[in-house]
């Protein structure tokens, strides 16, 4: 498993303004926020970290505006469940956690943190092979 954070500049323009993610405060955040993420991996049981298996875990600043569940998708699973595998070689999963929808939601840190922590578990058990569905009966969707 591995966490990646990548930094990226992202700019947005329009006829009144540029918007530009750089600057030592925007660091600062998404260092806070990598650390939240790191946090709610290493807050799972045991169990769990240790069969997590070829997984990839990023920080994106937004998910992709053309992705149909839209601009506040909190994290998105994208691989093969471990329970749909079998003896062949994967590729790895990844798992995106988008800080931006997160910090839109709450300007304290304890709640960004709860979203973090529930969004990271939501994830993973898409990469143990439980879905949306069932989910939403346990309650964690």
């Amino acid at each position: 498993m591995t966490l990646v954070a990548p930094a990226l500049l992202r700019c947005r323009a329009s006829a009144l303004r540029t918007v530009c993610d750089s600057g030592r405060m925007s660091d600062l955040r998404r260092a806070r926020f990598a650390r939240m993420v790191r946090r709610a991996i290493a807050d799972l049981p045991e169990a769990y970290r240790t069969r997590m298996r070829n997984v990839e875990i990023v920080i994106e600043d937004e998910p992709d505006p053309s992705r149909p569940e839209g601009p506040d998708l909190l994290g998105l699973y994208e691989g093969v469940p471990l329970t749909e595998r079998r003896d062949e070689p994967w590729l790895p999963d990844r798992i995106s956690i988008y800080r931006k929808p997160i910090e839109a939601m709450s300007s304290s840190p304890k709640v960004q943190a709860k979203i973090v922590r529930d969004t990271v578990i939501h994830e993973i058990a898409h990469h143990f092979g439980i879905s949306d569905e069932r989910l939403d009966e346990l309650g964690r969707s």
